[in-house]
């Protein structure tokens, strides 16, 4: 059971289709939605691409914490309630005549609790996915702290490269009984290719998809809203020598 003692942190997921559609629109619908962390995929990667990911969170009134090229169009920015501690990239392998894929991840805390935000965006190409996906697997899985990856899987429930990603976390939009909602193509969404999965012993409150008109002008994707509750860290455990020495009132 998830442990819900935890400060609360709201997460967004979104696809920002490298800017090109309507900015305003936009930097006006994620300000108001007041997350704490951003994770976007396809966000600038190429010319001048610090300037225009560090003009992002300007806009949005939040912080850079990493991505951008390294990442591949992977981006993280939050608010001032988060400190990040450390921020690496994962670059999938090259396969020629591809885009080449990869993730960002950023260890953070918030009010001294722990934990990791993952995102990334798996390959179009379906022999590709399920090796990415499962490269990306393999690294959250040497984490200790409470992670939240979201990503732009590029393809189903119920796929390799989804199953993957979902083993041992939980799929937010599904949590306590909900019905996900297709997050793309904006015009006429019918496929739930994004989705933000959370460590088991994160507190689901709420999780959604954010169908509004300034949403139809932003890009091709919808985003994806998730409440969350993290735990308290765990105490630390007293040694031999200390539990001898326990104060009794």
């Amino acid at each position: 059971m998830p442990q819900a003692d935890g400060p609360a942190l709201r997460v967004l997921s979104y696809n920002v289709r490298g800017l090109r559609n309507d900015l305003t629109a936009m930097v006006s619908l994620i300000r108001s939605l007041a997350p704490d962390v951003v994770v976007a995929q396809e966000a600038p990667q190429r010319f001048r691409w610090r300037t225009r990911c560090a003009d992002l969170a300007h806009r949005i009134g939040l912080v850079y914490a990493g991505g951008g090229l390294p990442s591949l169009g992977n981006l993280l920015l939050v608010s001032l309630r988060v400190v990040v501690h450390e921020t690496w990239y994962v670059q999938f392998p090259l396969t020629p005549g591809r885009h080449m894929r990869g993730a960002a991840l950023s260890r953070c805390s918030v009010a001294g609790t722990p934990f990791v935000v993952a995102g990334s965006h798996l390959a179009t190409d379906p022999t590709e996915r399920p090796a990415q996906a499962a490269i990306l697997a393999k690294v959250l899985s040497g984490l200790t702290e409470p992670i939240v990856l979201a990503a732009d899987v590029n393809d189903t429930a119920g796929s390799t490269a989804w199953r993957t990603l979902a083993d041992g976390r939980v799929d937010a939009a599904a949590a306590g009984g909900r019905e996900p909602a297709p997050t793309c193509p904006v015009p006429l969404p019918r496929e739930r290719l994004d989705v933000i999965f959370v460590d088991p012993r994160i507190e689901v409150r709420d999780c959604r998809v954010v169908d509004s008109p300034e949403a139809r002008r932003a890009s091709d994707h919808f985003p994806i809203m998730a409440e969350l509750r993290l735990p308290l860290p765990a105490p630390p455990a007293l040694s031999p020598a200390d539990q001898g020495h326990v104060a009794v009132d």
